[in-house]
């Protein structure tokens, strides 16, 4: 619990955490909404006590806590498996993309790059060309116009070529960095993230997901480790279909024994 020197005390991080958990049972996310709540909902007015924190509160509770609230969201787990509504013994996993804030054309691979780099250069080389041969001075001063344009365009890709290099990764997307360009069904792609969720199947109780931004074939292992952690056992059996079929996934799940 952080106090200011001046102003009023800080809201009891319970306090705050009452309204988030309410929030998301209750499918209200915006922090403004949950403000309004605080004033107007008779069941948050009961729940707090009265308290109506700023918006700003809400949301840097949030922003500065992730880790902690993921806990608690964990613990709920534990909560439920002490009375018996996870039984441990059958779990399913499965995956479901979500587009990201990032359109296809903001994401880069470096063939996509090259791309644009060479038509960049093969328009450079007809500009010049047509430079040499002409003799009107407006349209000279165009065409230079056009060249320095077109010399931008391809700063701006040499320093993604080089941000993309220096990430180590196969693709970059420059509007939100951590999502990539996947399929997300037949044929059909989009820049997106993948959300993995693992299921209980006594009371088809959720009791673990992991936003991704890799395809399903490299996620079983990690999130087969991530269930035999939270359950605290590996005597269940896991269900996942055939996207997740791959050797090295299969060769963790017989190390855990699963």
């Amino acid at each position: 619990m952080d106090y200011i020197e001046n102003g009023p005390p800080a809201y009891h991080p319970s306090v705050l955490l009452k309204l988030y958990i309410y929030g998301y049972m209750n499918r209200v996310r915006s922090s403004r909404q949950l403000e309004e709540e605080c004033k107007r909902n008779i069941e948050v007015m009961w729940l707090l006590e009265s308290l109506t924190p700023d918006h700003n509160t809400i949301s840097n509770f949030r922003k500065n806590n992730a880790k902690a609230i993921k806990k608690v969201f964990f613990a709920t787990v534990q909560i439920a498996r002490n009375f018996g509504l996870i039984g441990a013994t059958l779990i399913a996993g499965d995956s479901t993309k979500f587009r990201a804030q990032n359109s296809k054309k903001n994401n880069f691979n470096q063939k996509k790059i090259q791309r644009h780099l060479d038509y960049i250069d093969t328009k450079l080389a007809q500009y010049n060309k047509t430079l040499n041969s002409c003799e009107n001075d407006d349209e000279k001063e165009d065409i230079k116009n056009d060249i320095d344009k077109h010399k931008g365009r391809r700063k701006q890709y040499e320093k993604l070529e080089k941000q993309l290099k220096e990430s180590a990764e196969p693709q970059i997307s420059t509007s939100d960095p951590d999502s990539k360009h996947m399929i997300v069904r037949n044929n059909i792609t989009e820049v997106a993230y993948c959300v993995q969720s693992t299921v209980d199947a006594n009371y088809n109780i959720p009791f673990d997901y992991l936003v991704t931004n890799k395809n399903d074939s490299k996620a079983m292992g990690q999130m087969l480790q991530r269930a035999k952690t939270i359950l605290r056992t590996n005597t269940f059996t896991a269900l996942y279909d055939k996207g997740y079929h791959t050797g090295s996934e299969f060769e963790t799940a017989n190390r855990l024994e699963i």
